[in-house]
């Protein structure tokens, strides 16, 4: 038994992409971006790496703070913290990024309209 499918095809609006590229609402979108991703990825990488360096090479996150709970204990749950703050700290600058995007795309769109 052979089941048919159809395919129906929806018309995506064509922009011309290396004029969207060279504009300037596109640049200051990147720009705008990467102001934020590089610091977040530093910060991540430098928290994330530095609980198993410390506890490699050092006895510094040994002392105990609270009964048999160690600062290596803390530092841990710090990054499950850290992570999900990041991550939602992500998500409402990914919805803000998303949004100026189809800001530039419906811009360009419009003036691509004027020159057809």
């Amino acid at each position: 038994m052979e089941q048919k499918v159809e395919r129906v095809e929806r018309s995506q609006p064509v922009h011309d992409y290396e004029s969207i590229a060279a504009s300037p609402e596109f640049k200051s979108l990147v720009r705008k971006k990467n102001r934020f991703l590089l610091p977040v990825v530093i910060f991540f990488l430098l928290f994330y790496f530095t609980l198993p360096l410390l506890t490699s090479f050092s006895t510094v996150l040994n002392k105990p703070v609270i009964g048999d709970i160690t600062l290596v204990w803390i530092f841990a749950l710090a990054q499950f913290v850290m992570t999900w703050t990041l991550c939602m700290l992500y998500v409402k600058k990914a919805n803000q990024f998303d949004s100026e995007a189809d800001q530039v795309l419906t811009k360009h769109h419009k003036s691509e309209g004027d020159r057809l």
